[in-house]
């Protein structure tokens, strides 16, 4: 039976995260590490280690808590609640989850261990200029040559490659579609060239070209030609934690908002009571919440050992949607000073756009679920 509430000990979860973000991720601390090259908010990352949070998803036996994806959802939508700049999602998500759902007791052993304690940052090398979110846009070519794997291409938007000390690279090794593997690279290899990229959400992201990249043929992670098996696979989870990172981004945004349409007048009444303006926060507050309990279920679903495969590209879809469309709806409640450095919610605003081409986008998303539903049909 389908359970949304929340335990007494995820409660507490979620408060211990809001104040430690709010102590270590401030508007002060978003705006110092805007277009950073590091781009990482330190003393919250030395937080979250300390207190075992950024092994919160990996299993005791490597380090880490063993919680569930609800657990993950309380401290994600906590981290999108304060935009929090660390490479959870990246590192201690996606490169811990491809490791351990595919990686040799060697790689498990030496690399999830020190990701779950902060150690080491490892974050994936996917995307790539002009290209899309299906296999086909994987086009950096990995090839072997002895007991080498030679990788040449460009990747582009790799988040905190500068902070990372290995990149989880998606390389094509054959002419089928889904012919990937995925390797482990170290950021100082030889022949690998960081590129700093401007964003829309001045986060810290990268070009990464590979010339000619030498790595040894047990860095790739699987078997030959299974990367793109187990990249879909981790990125389920991936996409519900986006999910609830929008979701976080959207509640605060919509509460200052609210809180903004109280508070400022004009015609001797505040914008709250305009019908125009109060039934923009009332569509607001209906998607949001609809947005939260979408990602819920699908957080709930994984938890019970349901399949995510339709969930989480629905999840993914709506949130990010919500995330932009109120605020950009905020931006208009508040007006010219909205897009003010001053104001918090050109932050959210902006922020909101940059996770909605993030971690599949809106469509890509819709053709996950079309895939889905066209088979079911």
């Amino acid at each position: 039976m389908l359970d949304l509430d929340f335990t007494e000990e995820q409660e507490m979860l979620r408060e211990m995260v809001r104040g430690v973000c709010s102590q270590h991720a401030g508007g002060d601390v978003l705006r110092e590490l805007e277009d950073d090259p590091d781009g990482v908010a330190r003393e919250l990352w030395s937080q979250l280690a300390e207190l075992g949070l950024l092994g919160l998803l990996v299993p005791e036996e490597h380090g880490g808590a063993g919680s569930t994806l609800l657990d993950g959802v309380v401290l994600y939508e906590e981290l999108g609640r304060s935009l929090a700049p660390v490479p959870h999602l990246e590192s201690c998500v996606l490169s811990a989850g491809a490791l351990l759902l595919a990686g040799s007791d060697e790689q498990v052993g030496a690399r999830v261990p020190s990701i779950a304690s902060g150690e080491s940052i490892v974050v994936p090398a996917w995307l790539e200029p002009g290209n899309g979110y299906s296999p086909k846009g994987v086009q950096l070519t990995a090839r072997q040559d002895g007991d080498d794997l030679v990788l040449d291409g460009t990747k582009a938007h790799v988040r905190f490659a500068a902070a990372a000390d290995q990149l989880l690279v998606l390389a094509r090794v054959g002419d089928d579609a889904a012919d990937i593997d995925l390797v482990l690279v170290a950021s100082d290899t030889p022949g690998v060239t960081l590129e700093q990229q401007s964003s829309l959400a001045a986060d810290t992201q990268y070009r990464v070209t590979f010339d000619g990249v030498r790595v040894p043929v047990a860095n790739r992670v699987g078997d030959p030609g299974s990367g793109w098996v187990t990249w879909s696979k981790v990125m389920e989870q991936g996409m519900v934690l986006a999910a609830a990172q929008a979701n976080g981004g959207a509640e605060y945004a919509l509460e200052i908002t609210n809180q903004y349409a109280k508070d400022r007048e004009q015609f001797d009444k505040p914008l709250g009571a305009f019908q125009a303006i109060s039934h923009y926060l009332a569509d607001a507050r209906t998607n949001v919440d609809g947005s939260k309990l979408l990602t819920y279920e699908a957080a709930w679903a994984d938890s019970t050992g349901r399949p995510l495969r339709r969930l989480a590209p629905m999840a993914k879809l709506f949130a990010g949607n919500t995330f932009r469309d109120v605020t950009a709806m905020a931006q208009q409640v508040f007006g010219g000073v909205g897009f003010t450095l001053e104001y918090e919610i050109q932050l959210y605003f902006r922020r909101a756009k940059q996770l909605q081409l993030s971690w599949n986008d809106s469509r890509r998303c819709e053709e996950l679920i079309a895939d889905v539903v066209l088979e079911s049909a």
